[in-house]
């Protein structure tokens, strides 16, 4: 969808909407379709970003680790690491007990996350331009302080 198409409909469309959830998860669609159109470029999705990033930066992990880290059930997991596998971005052996499957990035899997980040630094500045440098710092805390609050719940 073209940038402006989306504004255009968003401008038609948009509500006011009582529910927390409701207005998280519109907010998160209207995020990711703007990192996802950068990240197209690269080959990746956000999901899958924000996967082999995470894979970066802790290294080895096993799936029930990645899946809590992330707040991302397992099913959904499961089928983006598959794919993330059959591109050979990530590597994926059985640890001391049989039952436990560790994950790391591969060298492949580097050098596509390697050639990602200036797309997805794209999308991220675009975005933070747009909701100005204060609020972003504020939102940034604020997501943060939200998300330890639900974790806690």
């Amino acid at each position: 969808m073209k940038p402006e198409t989306l504004k255009n409909q968003l401008d038609l469309a948009l509500f006011e909407l009582p529910c927390a959830c409701q207005n998280l998860r519109r907010l998160t669609r209207i995020v990711t379709r703007i990192y996802d159109r950068d990240l197209r470029k690269a080959g990746l999705e956000s999901t899958q970003f924000g996967l082999l990033t995470a894979l970066a930066s802790t290294g080895e992990v096993n799936q029930k680790r990645l899946s809590a880290g992330l707040a991302m059930d397992s099913t959904t997991l499961t089928r983006t690491l598959g794919l993330l596998q059959k591109r050979r971005w990530v590597q994926v052996r059985r640890g001391n007990d049989r039952r436990e499957r560790l994950l790391s990035l591969t060298q492949a899997g580097r050098r596509q996350l390697e050639a990602a980040q200036p797309f997805w630094e794209s999308a991220q500045q675009r975005l933070q331009r747009t909701v100005g440098g204060a609020d972003w710092k504020q939102m940034k805390e604020t997501v943060s302080r939200l998300t330890e609050a639900a974790v806690q719940r």
